[in-house]
């Protein structure tokens, strides 16, 4: 008879503890697939959301008086575009920042009202990270109108808005948000400095921290060096509270995720084992038998490792399936803003397969081990 012959009559004549492993193994691998799979959808929830939080950034001409700056919302002082350039050819080798935008600022007045009038550049992410821009995207000949303005002039989307002489058309729904962004229109960074006949000017750049380091941790200190090194010429501001808040929800996250896969594989390890455990105390007499007949030792471990690793492959296939189908059902829920990117790891599926059956066999080492280094003849002596 074939070993894996053996191995097949050994699960089948002792079912139920078979059975017993074969679901703490399972539970194992549904864990860490359905884990993985919401750890990378937790993961993408928690970067779109703490990105959607706005920029927490300023970069500034480093003349700017910041008291006219905080009291005002933005720098009097101006720099030159190139600036964005020179910043934005850095975020190659660069992983301390990201998603740079330049922007000027300005007090405009339309009909008698005054307003801030903003222009946008397009946005730079650092290359090869798949990150997609934040931010809106404004098209050539349209403008975003805040609230307070649309219902001053009685504006709508899709109406027309002047400009000084040029006209643009309204592309947004104008939603009170309760910010300066509600008295200001927002314009592509061409438009908005020929209107304002600052050629090649900006006052500001925007970006956002990827430190995820709290205020204690004392961020800003490295942005300022990194920043200063590539654009001596600047000041470097931080939204405080709001990186504090980004940096805090990403290193919880962080931290729950390393907790809980080390805690799963010790529960499964220890179910396993205590399993193992039982099973060959159980057959003390039986491996005595088969010691006194002339099996040897390797024969007789080779058939309880054995049956740990084919119970662990196919713990490890039903295991990543049952956590694939749980994490796609229960996914999207949890995770709304991102769940289009939620799909199937058949790598891990793949990566399952051969890490159960190692860590089935692992865990079933000792107690096998024990069991057949003890003397046949003290075995059968038992009752």
């Amino acid at each position: 008879m074939s070993p894996w012959s053996q191995i097949i009559r050994e699960i089948a004549f002792r079912k139920w503890n078979a059975l017993l492993m074969f679901t703490g193994l399972a539970a194992v691998a549904a864990t860490i697939s359905m884990g993985k799979l919401i750890a990378e959808a937790d993961e993408r929830e928690t970067r779109r959301v703490t990105r959607d939080m706005g920029f927490n950034l300023r970069i500034i001409p480093a003349e700017t008086d910041l008291g006219q700056f905080y009291r005002d919302g933005y720098s009097r002082r101006m720099m030159d575009a190139s600036m964005l350039d020179r910043l934005a050819t850095s975020l190659t080798n660069n992983v301390e920042f990201n998603h740079l935008v330049g922007t000027l600022r300005h007090e405009y007045t339309i009909n008698g009202e005054t307003i801030m009038l903003v222009g946008l550049s397009e946005t730079y992410v650092a290359p090869g990270q798949g990150k997609k821009p934040m931010g809106f995207k404004i098209k050539p000949g349209t403008v975003h109108v805040g609230s307070e303005i649309a219902r001053a002039l009685k504006k709508k989307k899709g109406d027309k808005f002047h400009v000084g002489t040029a006209s643009y058309e309204i592309v947004n729904d104008a939603i009170e948000t309760g910010t300066q962004d509600d008295i200001t229109v927002f314009m592509r960074l061409e438009d908005a400095q020929a209107t304002l006949q600052l050629a090649r000017k900006i006052n500001e750049i925007e970006a956002i921290d990827c430190l995820c380091l709290t205020a204690d941790q004392d961020p800003l200190s490295i942005l300022r060096k990194t920043i200063g090194e590539i654009l001596p010429g600047v000041q470097v501001v931080q939204k405080r509270v709001q990186a504090d808040a980004r940096a805090k929800q990403r290193q919880t996250r962080e931290r729950v995720n390393q907790f809980v896969l080390p805690t799963v594989l010790l529960i499964g390890a220890l179910w396993v084992a205590v399993l193992f455990v039982i099973n060959v105390r159980d057959r003390r007499q039986e491996i005595g038998v088969l010691r006194a007949i002339g099996k040897r030792g390797g024969q007789i471990a080779g058939l309880f490792l054995g049956k740990a690793i084919l119970l662990g492959l196919a713990a490890s296939l039903a295991g990543a399936l049952l956590g694939t189908w749980l994490g796609l059902q229960f996914g999207p829920e949890l995770f709304p803003v991102t769940k289009n990117a939620i799909k199937p790891n058949w790598n891990l599926v793949s990566q399952l397969a051969v890490a159960m059956p190692v860590f089935a066999a692992l865990v079933a080492f000792i107690p096998t081990t024990l069991a057949v280094s003890q003397d046949p003849a003290a075995s059968l002596r038992e009752d």
